[in-house]
């Protein structure tokens, strides 16, 4: 939802502006593909732009592991744009004069929809570690009840990129009928085992950390402060390409000199200590929702109830696909997307596929290039041809 901007923010033509989130309060029982009942749920998210009276455009945006609903514009407690507003807003790639756009933060993460610490009804206290697993599945079943309240039977498409792209996946198999495009973006069929292993780094370095308490820290009123900071490093190092940390990098010394000692000496070794730290406290991600977003990244196998067969486990999808991938990204490599869109193929399905040059690594989907933006604005533009014909 738009609002007017007050007096000290100044937004471009092509902004949105001032963005306000909304609260889904689901009082019904969700039951999860671990098995586990969540008594009710909660999920905040946001819209831009205006449904149309058929409600033919509507997009929604899927976030990856340390998204939120917050892709676009701004909001009045501080001067961060969302996580994807270059792609999203006016006469942009997702153009909201066009497109009515869905961000939602799904269950189990810390921004506000139901996850570890949220109050558990059964205890009046915060779930901490009794959070249950939560699974793409899962997360297509709340979209899906999010897209019923606001009256859209079918979505134009469905976006996102890495965890986002495997969401993607699971709606265009789950409900063929309820989505006409799917874009998937730096995505892939399933983790290989180097990236459960980069997860389970992750998920101990959080776990050992004195400060976790099994899960309970909020009870003890602390923070695993250095588990999650030696987390993201280990995430962002595996973000970043090999020449785009030696371009920016290199060997530089931070203060010119060696030391000749543990402390900070190389610029690279800085530029990772302070995203550990922005990530632990200026964006205070929840550590128990890192650890359940990254299972929720190894668990995505759609081909495992199919015989490790992924032809079949595409062969019911109705949606057209666009498929993304980035030349220089090794977490989810361009080979990992080339199975994705072969298998759509083999299967019979309708289905582009590019490789877009990039320095970035993984990190390329969430940032400006021009040849991605043409591409991309190119094939929402003949999504929206589709409803304004």
């Amino acid at each position: 939802m738009t609002t007017a901007s007050p007096k000290d923010f100044t937004f471009s033509e092509n902004s949105l502006g001032l963005v306000t989130p909304q609260t889904l309060v689901v009082n019904e029982p969700l039951t999860l593909v671990c098995g586990a009942t969540l008594p009710s749920y909660q999920l905040v998210y946001e819209t831009y732009g205006t449904l149309n009276r058929d409600a033919s455009n509507a997009v929604l945006i899927c976030h990856a592991l340390s998204g939120d609903h917050h892709a676009a514009g701004y909001h009045s407690t501080s001067d961060a744009a969302g996580w994807w507003d270059h792609y999203i807003g006016p006469n942009k790639a997702i153009d909201t004069n066009r497109f009515f756009v869905v961000g939602v933060n799904n269950i189990g993460s810390c921004r506000g929809s139901t996850g570890p610490a949220s109050i558990n009804p059964e205890t009046n206290q915060a779930y901490g570690p009794d959070f249950p697993m939560v699974t793409c599945r899962d997360w297509v079943v709340t979209q899906a009840k999010l897209a019923d309240t606001l009256g859209i039977d079918q979505w134009a498409a469905v976006v996102g990129g890495s965890l986002g792209g495997m969401q993607v996946q699971q709606w265009a198999i789950d409900l063929p009928d309820r989505l006409r495009h799917a874009v998937i973006i730096a995505s892939a069929p399933k983790l290989s085992a180097q990236n459960i292993a980069f997860n389970e780094v992750a998920r101990q370095a959080i776990m050992k950390d004195p400060d976790f308490h099994g899960g309970r820290f909020l009870a003890h009123n602390t923070l695993p402060k250095q588990g999650l900071m030696l987390a993201r490093m280990l995430g962002h190092l595996t973000y970043l390409s090999d020449d785009l940390m030696g371009t920016k990098f290199g060997r530089e010394l931070r203060t010119g000199s060696l030391k000749y000692n543990y402390e900070v000496e190389f610029q690279v070794e800085s530029y990772l200590r302070y995203q550990g730290e922005k990530f632990a406290t200026k964006m205070n991600f929840d550590a128990n929702s890192y650890l359940l977003m990254t299972k929720a990244l190894d668990y995505f196998d759609p081909a495992r109830e199919h015989d490790d067969d992924l032809v079949a486990a595409l062969s019911h999808i109705k949606a057209e696909s666009l498929v993304v991938s980035f030349t220089s990204d090794w977490r989810f490599s361009p080979a990992r997307s080339l199975e994705i869109t072969r298998a759509l193929v083999q299967a019979g399905k309708r289905v582009t596929y590019t490789e877009v040059e990039s320095e970035h690594g993984h990190d390329a989907f969430l940032l400006p290039n021009s040849y991605y933006e043409q591409l991309f604005g190119a094939y929402m533009n003949r999504i929206a041809r589709e409803f304004s014909a």
